[in-house]
C-alpha cells in the first residue's frame, strides 16, 4: 500500500541509526505518513552482519528501537525526547542485506509521561522479518546530553532524493 509522506525527521551526526558522518552507521532516514505511521528506510551493508549475508539481530533491534520511539513526534511540531524501558523483539526471518528495508513504527497508546509502541521490519517480498514493541519514558534532553545537542549534531539534511510517497509491500 502507498502513503504519502507529511514529512521528513531530522538525522544527527553520529547516532548508529540516523547519523549520517557515522560511516559505520545505518543511515536511516524517517518519514511521517499519511497513516500516522513512522517509515524508516535503511540499506544495511556487510558492516551490519551476523551470519554472512544476513543483518544482526542486535542491528534489527536498534532499527526498531529508533524508529518505534521516534513515533511520537509525528504530526507533532516539537521533537519529543524518549529512552527506552523495555523492548520486546520477535524474529521471523533472516533479514538480507544490500536490499532497501522498511521498517514501520507507531504509537499504540500515549500518557503523560509515558508511551507504547509497536512495528516491523518489511523485507521487500512483504513479509514481516521482525517485529517488536516497547515502552517509553518521556524525558528533557539536558539531563541526557546537557550541552551536546546543537544544529551541527542535530539538523534536518534537505535531499531532493526524499520520495513523496512510500510503498509498504504486503
Amino acid at each position: 500500500m502507498k502513503y504519502a509522506v507529511l514529512k521528513k525527521q531530522n538525522n544527527s551526526k553520529m547516532c548508529f541509526v540516523c547519523g549520517l558522518k557515522n560511516d559505520f552507521g545505518l543511515h536511516a532516514s524517517f518519514y511521517e505518513t499519511e497513516a500516522n505511521e513512522l517509515v524508516a528506510l535503511i540499506n544495511p551493508s556487510e558492516q551490519h552482519q551476523g551470519y554472512p549475508g544476513r543483518l544482526h539481530g542486535g542491528v534489527a533491534a536498534a532499527i526498531l528501537d529508533e524508529t518505534i520511539g521516534r513515533a511520537i513526534c509525528n504530526g507533532k511540531e516539537e521533537t519529543i525526547w524518549s529512552v527506552t524501558l523495555e523492548l520486546t523483539t520477535k524474529f521471523r526471518k533472516p533479514i538480507p542485506l544490500g536490499r532497501e528495508l522498511r521498517i514501520v513504527g507507531r504509537v499504540i497508546r500515549e500518557g503523560v509521561r509515558f508511551y507504547e509502541g509497536s512495528g516491523e521490519i518489511v523485507l521487500p517480498d512483504g513479509e514481516i522479518a521482525v517485529s517488536a514493541t516497547g515502552k517509553f519514558m518521556k524525558i528533557h534532553f539536558d539531563p541526557v546530553s546537557p550541552d551536546q545537542l546543537n544544529d551541527i549534531d542535530w539538523f534536518n539534511v534537505e535531499n531532493s532524493g526524499d520520495p513523496g510517497e512510500i510503498e509498504i509491500p504486503g
